[in-house]
């Protein structure tokens, strides 16, 4: 089964070992296996790769099927990220389309989503 980010891997191959502790290498790594994370319910994922700056104190499910990932553009300077994706979900049977520009940044190794606009 293909990995839900759409990269063409398996999730075996693709982000279920960023899900099991293994540090993305990039930033457009790890918002791929965010929204994977998202599209499984993987709320805990998601926490542990924000930022603790920016971190909410949870995140819960929604109503929405994930059903596509599609990333526009991405750009690192050193220990800094920006991703553009468009995410696009269904609920109570309508597509909905959310475009972003997330911003990232990597401390000790380790990238983390900072925000979004």
């Amino acid at each position: 089964m293909s990995c839900d980010c759409g990269f063409g891997k398996s999730y075996d191959a693709c982000c279920a070992r960023f899900h099991a502790g293994e540090n993305a290498p990039t930033a457009v790594a790890l918002m791929r296996s965010r929204y994977t994370a998202y599209a499984r319910g993987d709320f805990g994922y998601v926490i542990s790769t924000w930022h603790p700056s920016t971190r909410p104190a949870g995140v819960g499910a929604d109503e929405a099927t994930w059903v596509r990932l599609e990333i526009k553009r991405f750009r690192e300077d050193g220990d800094t990220g920006v991703v553009e994706f468009v995410a696009v979900s269904k609920a109570n049977g309508r597509a909905q389309r959310m475009q972003e520009v997330s911003r990232f940044v990597r401390e000790g190794g380790r990238w983390f989503y900072v925000s979004a606009t």
